[in-house]
This record gives structure tokens, sequence and C-alpha cells, in this order.
């Protein structure tokens, strides 16, 4: 696996099953950014009870999911999407994969009902790390991180299913973790 010294965008950092932040719990983060300043991503799998009409009234009809994208500036909205010959001036991520672009051109497709949860995932917040502090997380085993990051990942995972398909996807070393209970008091 990875550590902290080999990070890099487009990774996906997994908690630990056992994380207490409530924030984290259970979550798949698609890392967006990782420098020697911070790193920055966002939370895929944690559903808000918003829908995209309901942060953005112009395009009041819009009944895609916004996602907890973490706890920070949890009053902005951020968005990645697989379709760069719809949305332009993103910046790729991984292969295939865009964070931001054109937010006026988003609205428009979005309420021409020309995009859909397959192709865009929007975020309300962040998730950022200072410097090292995301590496130091690393080394003590609070994250694990994938090498693989796919649209159909992304895009097409069951939230309540994605942390545990993705922990078997990283293979037989982590595979048992999957069934962990969420509380093991209760086990």
């Amino acid at each position: 696996m990875l550590n902290s010294v080999t990070a890099a965008a487009g990774r996906l950092l997994i908690s630990e099953p056992f994380m207490m932040d409530p924030n984290f719990k259970r979550s798949v983060i698609l890392l967006t950014e990782y420098a020697d300043s911070g790193a920055i991503g966002f939370i895929l799998n944690h559903q808000s009870e918003y829908l995209l009409g309901d942060v953005l009234p112009d395009v009041s009809y819009s009944e895609m999911p916004v996602y907890i994208g973490g706890p920070v500036a949890a009053n902005t909205l951020h968005f990645i999407h697989c379709v760069p010959e719809k949305i332009e001036g993103g910046i790729e991520i991984c292969d295939g994969i865009f964070w931001g672009g054109d937010f006026e051109m988003v609205k428009q497709l979005a309420a021409d009902y020309q995009l859909d949860e397959t192709e865009i995932k929007f975020f309300m917040g962040y998730s950022g790390w200072t410097e090292d502090q995301l590496g130091d997380e690393i080394k003590e085993n609070s994250w694990i991180v994938a090498e693989k990051c796919s649209a159909s990942t992304l895009f097409a995972s069951s939230e309540q299913n994605m942390w545990r398909e993705v922990v078997i996807g990283l293979g037989h070393r982590f595979a048992h973790i999957a069934n962990f209970p969420e509380n093991p008091q209760l086990n």
C-alpha cells in the first residue's frame, strides 16, 4: 500500500473500520489535491439530506443528491464528474475523473436534465488536512490508501455499500475488515 510520501491526488482514502470521528466513519474519500502544504478530498459515500435543487434555487427541480464532502467549509459546493465533453475547465485528477469546471455550464446542464448521477457528484464542504497531517494519519493507520480510482466506483456504487466494496477490492490483505461490525462492543 501507499504511504504519506507516495499518496497523491486521484487516490482513494478508506477510513479504518473503527474510526471514532463521526465525520469520517466508514468513509471513502477521493483525494483531489495532495501537496507539501496539505491535502483536499471529498467523502464519496455520505449523502446529505439535500438535493441539488435545495442548494441551488435556480436549478430547483433537480433531484440529484448532494453529499457531505467533509467538515471544512460546509457552506461551499463542489463537484467531480466524468464528462469533460459536457463540462469544460475541470482538472483531471485520475483517469477520466475531473474536479470542478464551468459551474454555469453545470447548472444549465442540470436544469435541462442533461446530467445524471452516473456522470457527476456534488459535495457540500470538503475534507482537508494541513501540512503533514494526512501523512501522519496514514502512518497511524487511520487511513488505507487505494491506488485504484474508477468512474464505476465513484459514480455507480451504492453509497451504503461503497466502503465495504472498496475494502474488498483491495484484496485478501484487507477483505476481512469489510465484515467488521460498526460497533465491536455489540459483537
